[in-house]
């Protein structure tokens, strides 16, 4: 199909993978290649169909709980973090463990020990059964309240209302966390907010291609799964900037062609867990359909990276002295 007059496609920048995801996906892969498969993963170690399924091919092993890891393997630990217990059930289990917790939620971790030490009561803005709330509300049970949105605020009751703080899952809508902080700061004037936002850079980034590229586009995709937090957030942000309709596909082949009627730009961005193929393979799709024209909508430059898990750097540095050992060796014996 040839392109159609005014036609265009708005590509947001940045999109997809953030610097916590990018870690995580590696720390599986080398894991692999380090010590062989099986390597157990509790829970998706991001939350992205397509990426879930090409880890399973190369050998990872995604479990619930961690009780249904066989002992003496090794188990990793998602993006999203986990709670204390966790790893006291992966020490009763004789695991070993990589914790490929993105630095920005052990980030609001140690935020929520660090206030739970001090007796602060703790509100934690976020989404119920999420397993990044689920870690976070671990580290302080005693001290963490859920404040699921700013229709939760007015049930909301602590012990001193002088020693409060709230902190948040890295993935919210930034505009509805705000809200939520308004209205918590009117019920609570004395409210601590955290050192710095907890929402992470890569999900406030994202919103804000999105918002940019919102009023100008009639259709918003967003690539992305339905689990994934961050994902649905852009679909939310597109439609309140302006978009005429909004949706989420993992896949390309998930868009249907009536909601193309009517449209002659759509706009295109995916969520922090999406690898590049996935747009790419819905760039070269809506071009099929009439839409090669791409214009980039770049909010903000992106270069933050994160190292991998201390536990692969440590073993993989001494794999790497073994192996400078047994060259020297070679070398001296060929001498």
């Amino acid at each position: 199909m040839t392109a159609s007059p005014g036609r265009r496609v708005l590509l947001a920048a940045p999109r997809g993978y953030c610097a916590g995801v990018d870690r995580a996906v590696i720390a599986v892969e080398k894991a692999l290649e380090q010590y062989g498969a099986p390597i157990y993963v509790r829970h998706e170690i991001v939350h992205n169909k397509y990426v879930v399924q090409t880890l399973e091919k190369k050998g990872a092993i995604f479990v619930e709980q961690t009780e249904e890891v066989p002992e003496g393997n090794i188990v990793m630990f998602s993006a999203h973090g986990v709670a204390p217990t966790v790893h006291e059930e992966a020490k009763q289990g004789r695991l070993a463990t990589i914790d490929a917790t993105c630095p920005l939620v052990t980030k609001v971790h140690k935020e929520a020990i660090r206030y739970a030490g001090e007796d602060f009561d703790i509100l934690l803005i976020g989404h119920e059964g999420h397993e990044e709330v689920i870690g976070t509300s671990g580290e302080a049970p005693d001290h963490v309240t859920l404040v699921d949105g700013p229709e939760d605020v007015a049930k909301v009751e602590v012990r001193d209302p002088s020693k409060v703080v709230w902190l948040s899952q890295t993935t919210l809508s930034v505009d509805e966390t705000m809200e939520t902080v308004g209205a918590l700061k009117e019920k609570f004037p004395l409210l601590v907010s955290p050192p710095s936002d907890d929402i992470c850079y890569a999900t406030q980034n994202r919103q804000l291609a999105v918002k940019q590229m919102g009023a100008d586009a009639d259709l918003v995709i967003v690539v992305g799964s339905r689990n994934s937090s961050n994902s649905k957030r852009l679909v939310e942000v597109a439609k309140l900037a302006g978009a005429r309709e909004a949706y989420l596909v993992d896949f390309a082949d998930e868009i249907d062609e009536a909601w193309l009627e009517g449209v002659s730009t759509v706009g295109l961005t995916s969520g922090a867990s999406v690898p590049e193929i996935l747009v790419e393979q819905v760039l070269e799709w809506l071009a099929q359909r009439g839409f090669e024209d791409v214009e980039l909508v770049r909010a903000a430059d992106e270069s933050i990276t994160f190292s991998l898990p201390k536990e692969l750097r440590r073993d993989l540095r001494e794999e790497a002295a073994t192996l400078v050992a047994e060259r020297t060796g070679r070398d001296s014996a060929a001498e």
